[in-house]
């Protein structure tokens, strides 16, 4: 008899205290913070716009050519 009531309180506890940390989890997130900026934004941020031209030698590997199948 003991035991059972010592075994019922501890799940009672274990009960209360998971669905007391499931409540305080729950963020609340602010619209214009969870927005994912446009890519202008991002290349204007980077500085995109300074990096140096690059030259690729094998374009086979932007242009491949169609195989027949």
């Amino acid at each position: 008899m003991m035991r059972s009531t010592f075994v019922f309180a501890i799940a009672a506890v274990t009960i209360i205290a998971t669905s007391t940390m499931l409540r305080s989890r729950s963020l609340s997130i602010e619209p214009a913070l969870a927005a994912m900026p446009s890519l202008q934004e991002l290349h204007a941020t980077a500085g995109v716009d300074k990096l140096p031209a690059q030259h690729i030698e094998d374009l086979s590997v932007i242009f491949p050519t169609e195989t027949k199948q």
